[in-house]
């Protein structure tokens, strides 16, 4: 099985599916080419294919406040941190036909409660682990009322249980400094809002 795309610094050798489940690992054998022009010998690396991803910030510029959500999560356990991640919300793109923007309002409404309001703002994608994965993030700034956000969200089938969080930017400003802050999605969307935040509030005509 070869799947991967084609590029004219690279030499596919061999490429093998080692584990499927909710990730798929893949084992691909290679040669690229060097800066002298050269190529290089055969290297063997493990990609982790996790495909495409789109997270939102939610944020209600009428209460300069952002809706987050909170759940357990086992890798940052392992990597030393508590499992209790606070975050905005995030999605796999699993569905066909379904765009980055159909999944980032699913995801809003399945892990928040919330509904997007208007047109849906990029910020960018990015790679989080580009040595090791293929995932993408395409990150969004949706506007939303956190008047009544609050309560447990999440499909009972996937045994969800995320909480909502409301906290004003005044309050993330310093959990950002504090470190408190800890996955790269939500601290870019967050990087971003605060320094768009007065652009968002003219363009939503709040004063």
């Amino acid at each position: 099985m070869n799947d991967l795309p084609s590029h004219p610094d690279l030499r596919i050798v061999a490429q093998d599916v080692a584990f499927r489940r909710h990730l798929r690992l893949d084992v691909v054998r290679y040669r690229n080419r060097l800066y002298s022009g050269e190529w290089s010998g055969e290297r063997v690396y493990d990609v982790l294919r996790r495909g495409g991803a789109v997270a939102i910030v939610l944020y209600d510029p009428d209460r300069d406040a952002v809706v987050l959500v909170e759940q357990f999560r086992l890798p940052p356990l392992i990597a030393g941190f508590s499992p209790w991640i606070t975050e905005v919300v995030a999605g796999l793109v699993d569905k066909e036909g379904e765009s980055n923007e159909d999944v980032a309002r699913r995801e809003s409404l399945e892990e928040a409660g919330a509904e997007v309001i208007g047109e849906l703002i990029p910020i960018q994608t990015y790679l989080p682990t580009p040595g090791n994965s293929d995932e993408t993030v395409m990150l969004f700034c949706g506007r939303v009322d956190s008047s009544d956000a609050g309560g447990i969200h999440g499909l009972a089938e996937e045994n969800e249980d995320i909480r909502v969080v409301v906290r004003t930017l005044a309050e993330l400003e310093t959990m950002v400094e504090a470190g408190q802050i800890e996955t790269g999605h939500t601290l870019i969307c967050l990087y971003w809002l605060f320094r768009h935040r007065e652009e968002l509030r003219r363009k939503w005509g709040v004063v």
